[in-house]
């Protein structure tokens, strides 16, 4: 079968690769529809550090199911499915709390595993992790049900563990895919204002369609301070009620607290928090986020995008095949797409 194959920075090919496989009687093969290229992709396509170092690619993946273990009691061949980007055996002491993130057994699809970005996947712990979804592969859902797998079920995270409240003030640092799910996600939540930060005139007119109240195109030396007044003079002075960065950078985190009030919350989505966190015990700022437990969220989100009251498939604004799969990461590397969409 056919791979995207990162040999190292700006090194990525499509290769013939041994066939996906089952190896545990839990397992299932998938045979992939549509994939996702996520930005912790073209960190390891840039040569940055992070989980992506290759070889193979991709954690963001819908597809059928080709076989299934003889274990597997939820799933049959021929169903289609949605895969969180992180799997998890679904039973030991964390997951039953629903943090599947944080499984011991777990791990992230083309990191611990198969990639995404091929014709087909070995899924691991397959009953605790795939979701069936009634419709063919040829749905025009299919690009929000992508999204669910990382992007739109991040969004939600941050917005669930900032516990946004309807009425509430939320700023968003970053308007790449993540940004503009959290936009969406705090637009489900009924937030009052929601002021989104970025660097890009297009994005920030996609996220006033996705329910950004404020935008602010904010870049450059002067780009914090602009954020900062920006962001009080919107919310009389205070700060905002939640602050969500997507940005991973220390000065996107720094940003962050500048630009939350006293007592609110901070969601660190990015990376880990790279910069000093006094604020939380000086402003009794909440600090929250992290690796998100996709699986938790899969099915309410799964039955939103069914019933038409949910739609994060915008987000893709480009589609390649996967033989063409490196014009992909070079669109977004050159921020000429927001996301990219593959078809094997």
């Amino acid at each position: 079968m056919k791979a995207a194959v990162l040999h190292g920075k700006h090194r990525l090919t499509v290769e013939t690769v041994p066939d996906a496989t089952l190896r545990e009687p839990g397992d299932a093969v998938v045979r992939v529809v549509a994939a996702g290229i996520c930005g912790t992709d073209l960190h390891g396509y840039r040569g940055l550090p992070g989980p992506v170092q290759g070889p193979r690619c991709g954690h963001e993946f819908v597809g059928v199911v080709e076989d299934a273990g003889f274990d597997v009691s939820t799933l049959r061949p021929g169903a289609l499915v949605v895969a969180p980007f992180n799997f998890a055996d679904g039973t030991c002491p964390t997951c039953r709390t629903g943090l599947y993130s944080a499984c011991a057994s777990g791990g992230m699809f083309g990191v611990d595993g198969d990639g995404g970005q091929a014709e087909a996947v070995r899924v691991p712990f397959a009953d605790a992790n795939l979701v069936t979804v009634p419709v063919d592969r040829n749905d025009e859902r299919l690009p929000s049900l992508l999204a669910l797998t990382d992007t739109m079920a991040t969004g939600l995270h941050a917005i669930r563990t900032g516990r946004v409240a309807p009425g509430s003030s939320v700023a968003v640092l970053g308007d790449g895919p993540v940004g503009l799910c959290a936009v969406l996600a705090a637009r489900e939540a009924e937030a009052g204002r929601i002021i989104l930060v970025g660097r890009h005139e297009d994005r920030l007119r996609r996220g006033e369609k996705f329910g950004a109240t404020d935008t602010l195109l904010a870049a450059g030396t002067e780009g914090v301070a602009e954020s900062v007044d920006f962001v009080r003079a919107a919310t009389q002075g205070i700060g905002a009620d939640v602050v969500v960065e997507c940005g991973g950078s220390p000065q996107a985190q720094t940003t962050a607290f500048a630009l939350c009030r006293d007592g609110g919350v901070v969601c660190v989505m990015g990376a880990p928090p790279m910069v000093d966190v006094s604020p939380v015990f000086l402003r009794g700022i909440t600090l929250t986020g992290g690796l998100t437990p996709v699986r938790a969220y899969l099915p309410d989100l799964v039955e939103k995008v069914l019933a038409g009251s949910l739609n994060p498939g915008s987000i893709f604004d480009k589609s390649v095949s996967l033989d063409d799969i490196e014009s992909g990461y070079e669109a977004m590397n050159a921020r000429a797409a927001t996301k990219v969409l593959v078809r094997p």
